[in-house]
């Protein structure tokens, strides 16, 4: 595919990656030797909702307001159209058999893309409600689905169709037996990303609209009900956390940027929200998942480009 208005990239040449930056010395232990952060595709309006199909040996992700999603190659590193028009898609992941979950704007409803390709609608409203314009999702390992649902899809027409809003934001999830949806919490400004930590008892969400934004946590009980909310990574002003995933020690990668280039990138939080270090990028990242054979590949959709690097660290399964 024709790639226009890239953004400038000069990869380093030097080892070890020197675009990590470490505010506690933990971090550079993640730092691969070999391990240089790579821009893998570009041309995009807003590189969104990145997942790694390993069984497919590609990245799939949102280009939201070309109302499209993308597919990269990894065997020979080709960029081509995997969906589209894709209902200004957003947030995606996989299920726990494998497959796509995706989060649409202008259909405002989470869909399910089934292996032979047919679509199975999960959530498009609640108590005849039409949902807003679903966010972020994530699969727990008991198959429900949880979701984020703010209006960004709805305040005008480069996302989705300009709506007024039916329901609260809130974070929502789908019983994985019943298909039940249920309201999880509606106190948050703006629930953007969300990702639950390794052992599943703690739902972490980002609250976009708080001033300044931060990243809250959740005691989840084995019903699905939220507890305990607290602060755990509190942003300054100027700083945007939007996608994120865990990985196997509970540390949160984190999309970041907007205030200034400083911020763009990826940040890196401790689980109990101590900031250990940051990977430059030459754009605000919107989101991020963990990829190859063993999960130890980040992949960062950045704005208008996609950028991967090796780590010495591994994804949380199934995020």
């Amino acid at each position: 595919m024709s790639i226009a208005n890239e953004t400038p990239w000069e990869p380093s040449q030097r080892y070890p990656e020197p675009r990590f930056r470490a505010f506690d010395p933990s971090f550079l232990r993640f730092r691969a030797m070999n391990g240089t952060v790579e821009k893998i595709a570009g041309g995009c309006r807003w590189a969104e909702g990145p997942v790694w199909f390993g069984d497919h040996n590609c990245l799939l992700w949102s280009d939201i307001p070309n109302n499209r999603i993308l597919r990269w190659d990894a065997a020979g590193g080709q960029v081509s159209v995997f969906r589209g028009p894709a209902n200004f898609a957003n947030g995606n992941t996989r299920d726990r058999e494998g497959r796509l979950v995706t989060c649409e704007h202008l259909t405002r409803r989470v869909t399910r893309t089934e292996h032979d390709g047919r679509i199975t609608v999960l959530a498009d409203n609640h108590g005849g409600k039409r949902l807003n314009s679903p966010n972020d999702v994530v699969v727990k390992s008991d198959g429900s689905v949880w979701f984020t649902d703010p209006p960004f899809g709805i305040l005008g027409y480069v996302e989705g169709e300009k709506a007024e809003p039916e329901l609260p934001q809130g974070v929502w999830r789908i019983d994985g037996q019943s298909g039940a949806l249920t309201l999880v919490t509606d106190e948050l400004a703006g629930p953007n990303g969300l990702a639950f930590s390794p052992d599943e008892r703690i739902l972490y969400v980002v609250e976009s609209r708080a001033e300044p934004r931060r990243i809250v946590a959740y005691d989840i009980a084995d019903d699905g009900r939220a507890t305990n909310r607290r602060t755990v990574v509190q942003g300054e002003p100027g700083e945007t956390p939007d996608g994120f995933r865990l990985d196997t020690e509970g540390n949160l990668w984190c999309g970041w940027g907007m205030g200034s280039a400083e911020f763009d990138g990826v940040r890196v939080f401790s689980p109990g929200g101590d900031a250990l270090g940051h990977i430059d990028l030459p754009e605000r990242c919107a989101n991020l998942c963990f990829g190859g054979v063993h999960r130890n590949r980040l992949f960062m959709a950045a704005s208008r480009s996609v950028y991967a690097v090796y780590l010495n660290a591994q994804g949380v399964a199934g995020g």
